[in-house]
């Protein structure tokens, strides 16, 4: 309920200030569990996409967004519930195993759940090597797959910036895929998982990496920070 309130309250607001453009979203299935898989640039995206979308759109968000600490914390919390996000911890391991249930749980139930495969923010708008559990849930489920293209979100809401700048978003929904195969083979969950890689590059037209966009953070942080180095230096010079 909470949900659909929120989501009643802010689409006349969202779409009078952002003007959304939707593509093929008649391709999400009105019934029967769904995964849609997007590219992801900024935080707006968990909260433009949904709103367009008729079904309730449930993400696996990180429980880090759950747990922080005041006033802000609570807000951010009572926020991410209201998106319909649910937390799990996603730091690898046993704890990747219990989120990846979770999205198989909601998907037994005939839910529909929004991943970002990446895992993780693109640092620079480039599409990275996708995350595969994204096939194992689409084969053990039979979800259909839905590949999704966000435009200009990282624009209206950088990275670290709270207030959004007015700017019309895009989105486009691309045809929806099934897989089948053997979870157990690792091959076979990447092979798929770049399949729907290269659907989504198709659609959003970035270029695409073959490295995890969290490796990717890790080297421009670096490169970054050996910068500011070089720059005290000649400061200092």
């Amino acid at each position: 309920m909470v949900y659909q309130a929120l989501k009643s309250f802010l689409i006349p607001i969202l779409t009078l200030l952002f003007r959304p453009k939707v593509t093929g979203l008649r391709n999400v299935p009105q019934s029967g569990p769904v995964i849609i898989a997007s590219n992801h640039l900024s935080f707006s995206d968990s909260i433009f996409m949904p709103l367009v979308v008729p079904r309730k759109v449930t993400f696996l968000a990180k429980s880090e967004y759950f747990t922080s600490p005041g006033i802000k914390g609570f807000i951010k919390k009572i926020t991410f519930i209201a998106l319909g996000q649910v937390p799990v911890d996603r730091s690898g391991g046993r704890r990747s195993e219990a989120a990846l249930l979770t999205g198989l749980d909601l998907l037994a139930d005939g839910a529909c759940i929004g991943i970002y495969p990446e895992g993780t923010r693109s640092p620079d708008g480039k599409l990275y090597k996708g995350r595969t559990g994204i096939a194992r849930m689409a084969i053990e489920s039979g979800a259909a797959i839905v590949p999704v293209a966000m435009f200009n979100t990282a624009e209206i809401q950088p990275t670290g910036q709270v207030v959004p700048k007015v700017q019309r978003v895009e989105m486009i929904f691309g045809e929806p895929l099934y897989y089948t195969g053997d979870t157990s083979d690792l091959k076979v969950l990447r092979e798929i998982t770049d399949e729907i890689m290269q659907k989504i590059q198709e659609i959003s037209g970035q270029e695409y990496v073959d490295m995890y966009a969290s490796e990717a953070k890790l080297i421009l942080m670096k490169k970054r920070r050996e910068e500011a180095k070089e720059k005290k230096r000649e400061e200092e010079s």
